[in-house]
């Protein structure tokens, strides 16, 4: 009977990166058909993100304002301006150059570029002041880039534009990650998963609305475009679910295992892309490459987890169960910061995150990210 009492929690974990690691890879996947000419053609990237965006921000709004499910942060208009604005407009720049990445590559080569994650964090984190160039690290951001290179040099429809546009959404969203720690950690102001949505989404969505005005909403004029309500529902919903099951993950897990079902769900996403899109063709080169990057970021994860434990022994030990009773309260009222990776809604996939430790803790921060890029999920 204790051996079942034990096992059920344990169950309910694997339960829950179960179904994260499904929702992620199905959103992108689905994300992946909705956009590409040759399936359902809609070669719309922005107004795809948009309606993620609104349909997130709008469930948000819901369970903020009308069922009170959370309870609202004290939101200044300082903190509005100064912080929430500006990761925003990285938020949304990484979802709209990321999804437009979709119209010109393949979903498995999208995932390899998304090894250069840690590399485009550290940089971002060098420049901003929040980490300090480490030759170790450089050793594991340069094996990193060299796999990379490897993986697209082996890539068969290698795309000059598609490549361009999905590494400049990878460092924009690095410089989101960067600015979360740097502008709200520092005001002390934590978001859940809902208040991320609540307050994030809308600003995005304002944002996005200016390069859809300039560059879809003429092609929407005078192409016909098709609209399917039900896909764009079943799309928006599927990437909100992304969002609330990261944060389940999140709740009962620690980082090193969310970094291990993320790269679990790269390598499910690189072989069930090649089975759904038949165009999607990896080379031996493809995955000799991918394995250099992944060997890279897996010793970069292994030195950012021992510095985690490193500088948590160093703590005064009657300040340990003050720690230890603050993280816990924390974890109770559900406030580490949220970003999903790589999806839709505020997901993306966790591919952004479960790669790249922002703060000096063994939990990740998190700001939503839609699967509609890339997070991912």
């Amino acid at each position: 009977m204790s051996g079942k009492m034990i096992n059920r929690p344990l169950l309910l974990t694997y339960f829950y990166l179960l179904i994260y690691v499904l929702l992620s890879s199905g959103v992108i996947l689905y994300n992946k058909w909705v956009l590409s000419p040759k399936y359902f053609n809609f070669p719309l990237p922005i107004t795809l993100t948009m309606i993620h965006m609104g349909f997130s921000g709008l469930v948000a709004f819901f369970l903020v304002r009308v069922f009170k499910v959370v309870a609202p942060v004290k939101m200044t208009f300082e903190i509005y301006a100064t912080c929430v604005i500006p990761i925003s407009a990285f938020f949304a720049s990484s979802l709209w150059f990321g999804n437009t990445a979709y119209l010109h590559i393949s979903v498995a080569f999208i995932q390899m570029l998304k090894a250069l994650m840690p590399v485009a964090t550290f940089i971002m984190a060098v420049l901003c002041g929040t980490d300090k160039p480490r030759c170790d690290v450089f050793s594991n951001m340069l094996l990193v880039s060299v796999g990379v290179v490897v993986s697209s040099y082996g890539e068969i429809h290698f795309n000059v534009v598609g490549t361009l546009y999905q590494v400049t959404g990878i460092f924009a969203e690095a410089l989101r990650l960067v600015l979360t720690q740097v502008l709200l950690q520092k005001k002390g102001l934590t978001l859940n998963p809902i208040t991320s949505l609540y307050y994030i989404a809308p600003c995005s969505f304002v944002f996005l609305s200016v390069p859809w005005l300039l560059l879809e909403k003429p092609a929407m004029e005078v192409s016909q475009i098709q609209f399917n309500f039900w896909i764009f529902f079943s799309n928006a919903l599927c990437a909100l679910a992304l969002n609330f099951s990261i944060f389940l993950v999140i709740g009962r897990t620690g980082a090193v295992t969310i970094r291990v079902a993320g790269v679990l769900k790269d390598w499910i996403l690189i072989a069930l892309s090649t089975v759904i899109f038949p165009e999607s063709i990896i080379t031996r080169l493809n995955i000799i490459g991918y394995a250099i990057a992944l060997c890279g970021v897996v010793m970069y994860n292994y030195i950012k987890v021992k510095d985690v434990r490193a500088s948590a022994s160093q703590l005064p030990i009657d300040t340990i169960p003050d720690r230890i009773s603050k993280d816990w309260k924390l974890e109770k009222k559900s406030s580490d910061i949220f970003v999903p990776n790589n999806g839709g809604g505020l997901s993306s996939d966790m591919n952004v995150d479960e790669e790249t430790p922002l703060t000096q803790s063994s939990r990740l921060s998190h700001v939503g990210r839609s699967s509609s890029g890339n997070h991912g999920a």
